[in-house]
């Protein structure tokens, strides 16, 4: 039976829309603190009817009633992606789970090896909630505010579940949610900015190369009556280029959002401050050296994540994102209580090596370019890309917007000073190859354009 057509379903649904939506304004942190703790009490109780989860923790000699509260949340051991992998499809949800009513989602499988995991209903309206609280944080309605989301509608992703099988095409059957839109990511940029324009989005959202490919024909003419309050970008990495040129094209603010596939909406950034609130009601947050101890404020750690809802796929103690990010003390003055986020730093896997074997993120050095077009007053960078082939070298391929290529400070100009500052920044033992492309686009489009790429 369709959960929606169950009354019991209905109303815990009402019940849970009307306390998170308001819960990380309303509570303070010690409220928000024991919250975690009875919902970590619960999910862990969960997963012992999960085989991967029973199995892994029987084998280190851990039960029930060991788990009282988040004090005891180092006793359980990390979970990785592979462990999900290695016990897909039956070993990841209890034996009872109804897939009929639920989704199978997948990651992007940037590896080449994607993950799968179950979600259930309620938990794509969770996610949904997420989506509601990021609006009002950032002046919006969802009932009332006019916002369009480019995602991705195939079957199988997670916006697919949350906007169009999920919450959403229920909501809009009681509510009439004419005010939200969505477009699917593998559209044309041309045709997408034409369906833009004529719906007048507040608030625009996307990933950060589909907002890119739209600031660019927004600079070039087209999309004239697209005025933003602000942008959501999400998905991948937002380097700080391409935050300023889809700023300058728009005349708006663009507000990064974490997010993932195990987890949904997991942090956003401050619209004051310029961090990331964590939804700590939805998702646990441990910041962790390679020894697995917690890092203090202001030091890079391994983000691990528990999920903190859902009776599906458990998410508990789960390094499988890859991420490293700096947390903070909360220091917000826009009257939200939760944890804090500096700077997510992104993959580990795509960290710079250096020839010593350190490793610094490339965030280190993406923001030079914007900083160089900003000096100069000319954005004829349409798009950069740094690659990694080996610990003494750095490539960075650029696209000229040809409309712009002879205003301004001159390409090769443009090149040597983009050299010296990133090697002035790394001040390593790397040389700096800085080249020009006609394009760098995938021959998939479905495939995600990454900014940086390690081949080491």
């Amino acid at each position: 039976m369709n959960p929606f057509y169950n009354p019991a379903f209905l109303i815990k649904l009402a019940q849970s829309y009307i306390s998170d939506i308001n819960r990380i304004w309303k509570l303070d942190e010690k409220q928000i603190r024991k919250y975690q703790d009875k919902e970590f009490r619960k999910i862990v109780k969960y997963s012992f009817n999960v085989p991967l989860y029973y199995n892994i923790y029987k084998n280190h000699n851990i039960y029930p009633h060991d788990i009282k509260g988040l004090d005891d949340l180092k006793k359980l051991p990390i979970i990785t992606k592979e462990d999900l992998r290695a016990n897909f499809p039956d070993k990841i949800i209890p034996s009872n789970f109804d897939k009929k009513n639920s989704y199978l989602i997948s990651s992007s499988g940037s590896t080449g090896k994607p993950l799968f995991i179950y979600c259930s209903i309620f938990s794509a309206v969770k996610r949904l909630e997420g989506f509601a609280r990021i609006l009002k944080a950032y002046g919006g309605n969802w009932r009332k505010s006019k916002a369009l989301l480019i995602i991705d509608l195939t079957p199988g992703s997670v916006e697919y579940a949350t906007y169009v099988g999920g919450g959403l095409s229920f909501l809009d059957k009681i509510f009439s949610l004419r005010n939200i839109k969505y477009l699917p990511i593998k559209e044309k940029a041309e045709i997408l900015i034409n369906k833009i324009n004529e719906f007048q989005p507040e608030f625009l959202g996307s990933d950060p190369n589909m907002l890119r490919k739209l600031a660019y024909l927004k600079l070039n003419g087209l999309g004239n009556e697209i005025k933003p309050k602000h942008i959501f970008s999400s998905g991948m990495m937002l380097d700080q280029y391409t935050k300023k040129y889809i700023e300058n094209a728009f005349e708006s603010t663009v507000l990064d959002v974490y997010s993932s596939t195990e987890a949904g909406p997991m942090a956003f950034e401050c619209i004051k401050e310029g961090y990331y609130h964590i939804n700590s009601d939805f998702i646990l947050f441990e910041f962790l050296d390679d020894y697995d101890i917690p890092v203090s404020y202001n030091e890079s750690g391994n983000v691990i994540i528990t999920k903190l809802y859902g009776a599906d796929t458990p998410i508990i103690r789960y390094n499988g994102l890859e991420d490293t990010a700096i947390p903070i003390e909360r220091i917000s003055t826009c009257g939200l209580k939760s944890e804090m986020i500096k700077k997510i730093e992104g993959r580990i896997t795509d960290l710079i090596i250096l020839p010593n074997g350190e490793s610094i993120s490339p965030l280190t050095i993406t923001g030079i370019p914007a900083k160089i077009m900003e000096e100069y007053n000319s954005y004829k960078i349409k798009q950069f890309q740094i690659i990694q082939n080996k610990k003494s070298e750095l490539e960075i391929l650029i696209v000229i917007d040809e409309k712009l290529r002879n205003k301004g400070i001159s390409v090769q100009n443009l090149f040597k000073e983009l050299s010296k500052r990133i090697n002035e920044q790394i001040n390593r033992d790397i040389e700096i190859i800085v080249k020009e492309k006609k394009t760098l686009e995938h021959d998939n489009p479905s495939e995600k354009f990454k900014v940086f790429i390690s081949n080491i």
